[in-house]
């Protein structure tokens, strides 16, 4: 691994899972250049006449969003300890013998220990983003196969903005939703409040998933996530523990 020394004068590595970092260069030394990356287009033509974009289950979203080896699946952590949607997730990539996913979380929870697995096998490459409990520890003991990534919140934003990360597909769990993928977190059984974490990846990814367990007619009011830019909705019994919701702030 080749190192450089940053401004504040620590070693740091010139390459993180093989993509090229800028060192911290000081206080106000470092200005971006160039623009931010744009969103794909969509039309009518990539969407159901009807605009019911419900499908079977959560693998065939997976499958006709075409996921494969290397990709990258963002969650949210809106559900906080709550949270069992990304263990069933993660549980049908590996029915899927799909590898060298990385793991685009804005924040992970002890919940996540499932995972554990996942990572020890390959099924996850390395997780970028904010990672606490069990899955901190295994981070922090060098034993996952890429290289761990702390983002904080605004600097995850900023990383798919500037497109520094590059979305596949963006797994949305979604309290209440319609079927044409209009979403919110503030109704249902589920409610876990707004759902800005998730914005970002339902704007820039290139597929984007919504899967709720309180599907509502058309239009889903009020809306935080926007239905144009939702592909496929997933309907299942539960996102999770709604008792759990509060827990870790």
């Amino acid at each position: 691994m080749k190192l450089i020394k940053n401004a504040a004068g620590r070693l740091v590595p010139k390459e993180v899972n093989g993509e090229k970092q800028i060192p911290f260069q000081g206080v106000n030394k470092y200005k971006p250049k160039g623009y931010k990356v744009k969103p794909k287009i969509e039309t009518c033509i990539d969407y159901p006449w009807n605009g019911n974009k419900v499908v079977k289950d959560l693998e065939e979203a997976l499958k006709k969003c075409g996921l494969k080896d290397g990709m990258t699946i963002s969650t949210h952590h809106h559900l906080r300890n709550g949270d069992t949607l990304t263990n069933s997730l993660f549980d049908i990539i590996k029915k899927m013998r799909i590898k060298n996913i990385r793991w685009f979380p804005s924040a992970s929870f002890p919940v996540h220990r499932h995972l554990i697995k996942y990572l020890e096998d390959g099924t996850i490459h390395h997780i970028e983003g904010s990672m606490n409990g069990p899955l901190g520890k295994f981070t922090s003991e060098g034993k996952m196969k890429g290289i761990g990534i702390l983002r904080s919140h605004g600097g995850r934003y900023q990383a798919i903005q500037d497109g520094e990360v590059h979305i596949d597909v963006a797994v949305i769990a979604a309290p209440t939703a319609d079927p044409f993928g209009n979403a919110n977190g503030t109704t249902g059984k589920s409610a876990c409040g707004l759902l800005g974490f998730a914005l970002a990846d339902s704007e820039y990814a290139d597929k984007v998933i919504v899967v709720t367990d309180n599907l509502v007619p058309f239009p889903c009011i009020p809306w935080q996530i926007q239905g144009n830019n939702v592909d496929f909705v997933v309907q299942i019994d539960s996102l999770g523990d709604g008792s759990k919701i509060v827990s870790g702030t």
